[in-house]
């Protein structure tokens, strides 16, 4: 009998009666535990934005934690003399550039020719075409040859040495310009016709007689020492500066420890510890409103390391000081701050110094002692990485939870089946009942209706 039928009969034994029976049932026994997947679902949700906190954290120590950050320099130059820029770990170092004159390239020009296509050579030959001391290179032409081709000719053979365009002066008047690719006084461009086949002398004696602009060294002075160079970039002068020679002047060069490169990056590291401890706050928060109480806050794995790493900021350092020290300190919520002009301040009196204690090195004691120190930096990097590593704190915590919605979720799936077992029993069960009762109510039915019969002859 399908279920749609029960209570046909008996008009008791119906589904809404079950319904009611298994309402009942997965009150008792699937709520708690659909109940406990979401608390799960909810840690694991939780454990997400902490993980992600923490990564910040260790990717912002990660910046902060080597030697080379104390190293990178930056320079500022007075004027428009010179452009410089430094290497890391560069001498700090002041010093004035007077420029009398910046290097310059030679560029000549030839004779003047009509058009772009007027050719150059009345026969086939070659020219001998060289640029200061470097190998004479042979370019060949024909009766063919125009100024334009003699021009592709030179580019495609020389245009490591030099570059080679052609200038319309006026109306009908033509003239190649060829530039070294080099400054200095050692790139004098000279062609010679080697075959005697060209037209005239407009390519060859034109150009020893004609320099558009003359290559000469840059002169200058360091410190007013007179220097010369070939070249107006210049990194040969002091090891690790890079100077370009812009103009005549006179520059004062000041190379410094990049100072706002560390304060950017200290200062992402506080915004990234604050918002770690912010999250492990707030999911560690205690409190008897279940509303306000924080989700991790029976967790004790959670718990710790928030005071973990509250207390390392308050006692790493190799025991020569404390971040405390360099102006870092921590408030009543355990916020950290930092006080720049400390920092700065011990930055002034010993870069040297602040660079072992917090990226590791050999640290100076007042009485000249040294001591070779990991580094503050190094050693809180070690604890968050203990955290946020793979197969880590977090990691093996994440797993506890998805093992925890596992297994509930299978606890859930048995409870169904058991359910759906018990009812389709009870369900055939109340049928037969029902059936059973429809029987009797037909019975009680003929038997009051022959007796109502026989009543009703005998008054008759």
């Amino acid at each position: 009998m399908g279920i749609s039928s029960l209570g046909v009969g008996s008009s008791i034994l119906t589904q809404d009666v079950l319904d009611q029976l298994r309402a009942a049932d997965e009150s008792a026994q699937i709520t708690p535990i659909d109940l406990s997947l979401a608390n799960e679902n909810d840690k694991k949700d939780a454990l997400a934005l902490i993980d992600a906190s923490m990564t910040n954290l260790i990717d912002s120590i990660t910046e902060i934690k080597t030697q080379s950050l104390f190293d990178e320099r930056s320079t500022t130059v007075s004027g428009t003399a010179v452009e410089v820029t430094a290497e890391a770990n560069s001498d700090i170092q002041d010093f004035t550039l007077s420029v009398t004159n910046i290097a310059t390239k030679q560029i000549e020009q030839s004779g003047a020719f009509t058009a772009r296509t007027e050719t150059i050579a009345n026969a086939a030959g070659s020219v001998s075409f060289s640029v200061g001391a470097a190998a004479p290179i042979t370019i060949d032409y024909d009766e063919t040859t125009t100024l334009d081709d003699f021009k592709k000719l030179i580019n495609d053979q020389a245009g490591d040495l030099v570059d080679a365009t052609i200038v319309q002066i006026n109306s009908g008047e033509f003239r190649l310009f060829i530039s070294a690719a080099n400054t200095g006084d050692a790139q004098n461009i000279a062609i010679s016709d080697t075959s005697g086949n060209l037209k005239d002398t407009r390519l060859t004696t034109s150009f020893d007689a004609s320099a558009v602009q003359t290559g000469i060294n840059a002169s200058f002075s360091f410190n007013g020492q007179a220097i010369e160079r070939e070249s107006n970039s210049v990194d040969d002068l002091i090891a690790g500066l890079d100077i370009t020679l812009k103009e005549a002047g006179t520059s004062v060069v000041s190379v410094e420890q990049n100072r706002d490169n560390i304060i950017e990056k200290i200062d992402s590291f506080v915004e990234k510890y604050n918002s770690a401890i912010t999250e492990l706050g707030k999911m560690t928060k205690q409190s008897t409103d279940s509303a306000q109480r924080g989700i991790f806050s029976g967790e004790s794995t959670i718990k710790n390391m928030k005071s973990t790493l509250q207390d390392l900021i308050s006692t790493i350092g190799g025991g020569v000081g404390y971040m405390a020290d360099y102006g870092f300190d921590l408030d009543v919520d355990g916020k950290m701050t930092i006080d720049k002009t400390v920092f700065n301040a011990a930055l002034d009196e010993n870069p040297a110094n602040v660079e072992a204690f917090f990226s590791g090195g050999t640290y100076t004691n007042a009485d000249t002692t040294t001591v070779e120190l990991t580094g503050a930096f190094n050693e809180l990097a070690t604890v968050v990485e203990g955290y946020t590593k793979y197969n880590a704190t977090l990691d093996l915590f994440e797993d506890s939870i998805t093992q925890s919605i596992s297994a509930l979720e299978d606890r859930k799936e048995s409870a169904t089946s058991r359910l759906d077992t018990k009812y389709e029993i009870l369900k055939k069960q109340y049928a037969a009942y029902d059936l059973i009762i429809s029987q009797i109510n037909s019975a009680s039915s003929m038997f009051t209706q022959m007796a109502d019969a026989q009543t009703a002859a005998q008054n008759s």
